[in-house]
């Protein structure tokens, strides 16, 4: 059996790549620390972005673990141009996995890419993993694999969280573990 956790980062002061965790966000991650380390972490897969990275690297430091970046666990795009109804642009993303904005990916090309990291692990011989990644990006993983998941459960999601995947076979059961 393979356990992927899926680790949404901490709260950051942004949204820029560069972002650092706020003053709660380091708590936070102090905080997931303890909570994840009687995991039995034996890999940590990032987004290089600050607040994805510093989020999980408390864990990394005490278990002594490398943290992998990986590009394709960046935050998806919606539109390279600010929209007041970003929201309901979003929404309809969920509906529409096609609809792509301008300068943006659409959910089936943000979930292809989210996708081949997971398959890559799968295939991997780590056993207990963390990816570290982005809330929009994490929900399309989520939808992937239980179509159930969509823009409500995005807006439900808090900073941070922690959905754990067993994978036995190719489907995974899913379970949110963190609760704050």
């Amino acid at each position: 059996m393979k356990n992927v956790f899926i680790v949404r980062h901490c709260q950051a002061e942004g949204q820029s790549a560069d972002a650092r965790l706020s003053d709660l966000g380091l708590n936070q991650a102090n905080k997931l620390t303890e909570f994840l380390i009687p995991k039995n972490i034996d890999y940590i897969i990032s987004s290089p972005y600050e607040r994805a990275y510093r989020t999980i690297s408390p864990l990394a430091e005490r278990l002594g673990i490398e943290i992998v970046t990986d590009n394709r666990l960046t935050e998806r795009i919606l539109s390279v141009k600010s929209h007041p109804d970003w929201r309901e642009m979003l929404r309809q993303t969920y509906y529409d996995l096609d609809l792509c904005y301008e300068g943006g990916e659409s959910s089936n090309v943000a979930t292809h890419r989210v996708i081949t990291v997971v398959k890559e692990l799968l295939n991997s011989r780590f056993k207990n993993i963390i990816i570290a990644s982005h809330g929009n990006l994490i929900s399309l993983l989520l939808k992937y694999f239980d179509d159930r998941f969509g823009y409500k459960e995005w807006e439900n999601l808090s900073n941070p969280d922690v959905f754990h995947l067993s994978f036995m076979k190719d489907t995974p059961n899913i379970e949110r573990i963190w609760s704050d």
